[in-house]
């Protein structure tokens, strides 16, 4: 299958199929369908409960579906075995809410984690690849500093910088702007656009942040009580009439007048 709305046909980097997961009698995905094309990025928005982190979770392979299919560059996810698992997870960066750094270690080290664990490079080639990352994302001066020692904006960096040194295919961010300032959430925005510029990766995006949604998406997906309502361009989103999304929308705005004020 491949997504043509565009005018020119594209791969699907992930594709979901009415897809089920219920906890405990409560059903928290309800029959979710989504197409990501390669090298686009899709923005997933949605009030908490919505579905979006339960959704990500079985795209990483971490959940498995009580009915549906989630396709990651055409493998069925729920069918792969611990070893294949591995090596689609190699082909996944992820950048998560709090950034999951290691406290004890430096931005370097943190840095250079994923290669020393899932690579063979020699501690020269080690080296030379955690400087070049470093420098593309403007911290080649803090590679000796520690997590607690840098801003939530750098923090954003340094995860990102992880999350792509085995440059992957696919990006998968978890809101990454939660409770960050105007101007840092703007950096995380410029990082997520530089992840798609100079990987040409996939991206999917949960954030409730409908400015930054509108300014990086090529697709952005409505989630609402477990299913998808809502997929297109942003202008579709724009001029919807769906009445979860103008809802969603029209709460966003008093959100934002009300936090102005």
């Amino acid at each position: 299958m491949s997504d043509t709305s565009s005018g020119t046909a594209r791969k699907l980097a992930i594709e979901v199929k009415d897809l089920h997961k219920s906890f405990g009698g409560q059903e928290a995905l309800r029959g979710v369908d989504l197409v990501v094309p390669e090298g686009t990025t899709c923005v997933l928005m949605g009030v908490s409960g919505s579905g979006k982190s339960v959704l990500m979770k079985h795209i990483m392979g971490l959940m498995k579906p009580d009915r549906g299919v989630v396709l990651v560059e055409g493998q069925e996810v729920a069918k792969m075995n611990e070893a294949e698992l591995d090596q689609m997870r190699r082909k996944q960066g992820i950048l998560f809410q709090a950034n999951a750094l290691f406290d004890s270690l430096n931005v370097f080290d943190n840095v250079a984690f994923p290669l020393r664990e899932r690579t063979k490079m020699s501690e020269k080639e080690v080296t030379e690849t955690v400087n070049q990352t470093l420098a593309k994302v403007g911290l080649s001066h803090a590679a000796t500093r520690f997590p607690g020692e840098l801003s939530g904006g750098m923090q954003k960096r340094v995860g990102f910088a992880r999350a792509t040194i085995l440059q992957p295919k696919i990006l998968l961010y978890d809101d990454p702007t939660a409770g960050l300032d105007p101007l840092t959430t703007a950096a995380v925005n410029e990082i997520i656009a530089t992840g798609k510029q100079q990987l040409g990766a996939t991206s999917l995006v949960i954030t409730p942040d409908v400015a930054s949604a509108f300014g990086m998406a090529d697709h952005l997906a409505l989630m609402f009580e477990g299913r998808v309502v809502e997929y297109g361009p942003p202008e579709k989103f724009r001029e919807s009439q769906h009445p979860e999304v103008k809802a969603f929308l029209r709460n966003w705005l008093r959100r934002r007048s009300e936090k102005r004020a």
